[in-house]
């Protein structure tokens, strides 16, 4: 119905996330009216879009039954399993290992379009009021781990925090690209078996940076979901989830 709709093939690849419905086994409560399938082309429709949780169109299930999904599955931590998944398969469809030993971080400043007491902050740099979304990516440019926290937190002090993240999701990573933010405490906080290497453009002209520039297609990535034009999110959590959500679906149409 829609360009964010799931074909057959790709929802065969996302199916077996879901728990199979059987007619067969008495059930109590109410019985279910929707299929997950429906409810991911909602979630996907809003992701990509960007519209309100309020304004999804009549041909999806009542907003309400979509976020209550939505916001279990995050909870619940489905969506960034889903996403932990699809990364590898895809990592094994190019060849390469199901977990990266190399990887890149960077940030990205975004205003938020909601007022959030507490989770928002200035970024003096960028000259941006709202959050950052620090993540790393491997040298596919696939995300390993994403923390989104207040702009007026610093890429050195945020790398450090997104390191411990990383430590306990991919310990396989042995080398890590970052640019000249990261100096000065992330030396010396970086893990001595993780060699850190920082990227330094020549002045005065603008050139891609080897192995980081990945890192700045995946945030390019981002633009094709409407959603994360801005932050409209009032928690920090909800704002991953729709980044796990993008990422989902471009994974999901390279496996097919």
């Amino acid at each position: 119905m829609y360009d964010s709709d799931l074909s057959d093939a790709e929802w065969k690849i996302l199916a077996p996330f879901f728990p199979v419905i059987d007619d067969e086994v008495p059930k109590l409560g109410r019985p279910r009216e929707w299929s997950f399938r429906t409810i991911l082309n909602a979630i996907f429709y809003l992701n990509k879009t960007g519209c309100q949780w309020r304004m999804l169109p009549s041909d999806f299930p009542p907003w309400s039954t979509v976020y209550d999904y939505y916001r279990n599955w995050r909870i619940s931590g489905l969506w960034e399993a889903i996403h932990t998944a699809l990364r590898r398969e895809v990592r094994i469809k190019v060849g390469k290992n199901p977990e990266p030993t190399g990887a890149c971080i960077d940030s990205q400043s975004v205003k938020t379009a909601l007022s959030a007491p507490g989770s928002k902050g200035y970024d003096g740099g960028k000259k941006i009021d709202g959050r950052k979304r620090h993540i790393v990516v491997d040298t596919l440019g696939l995300l390993l781990v994403i923390w989104v926290h207040p702009a007026s937190i610093s890429d050195s002090l945020g790398g450090q925090i997104l390191l411990v993240l990383l430590n306990k999701c991919c310990k396989t990573i042995k080398k890590v690209w970052a640019d000249c933010g990261y100096r000065g405490e992330w030396y010396y906080r970086c893990s001595p078996k993780r060699k850190l290497e920082i990227t330094k453009r020549p002045q005065g002209k603008f050139v891609v940076q080897a192995k980081r520039w990945v890192v700045e297609r995946t945030f390019g990535w981002f633009v094709w979901a409407r959603r994360l034009s801005k932050d409209y999110e009032r928690l920090p959590r909800n704002s991953e989830a729709c980044v796990y959500i993008c990422m989902i679906l471009i994974m999901v149409r390279r496996l097919v």
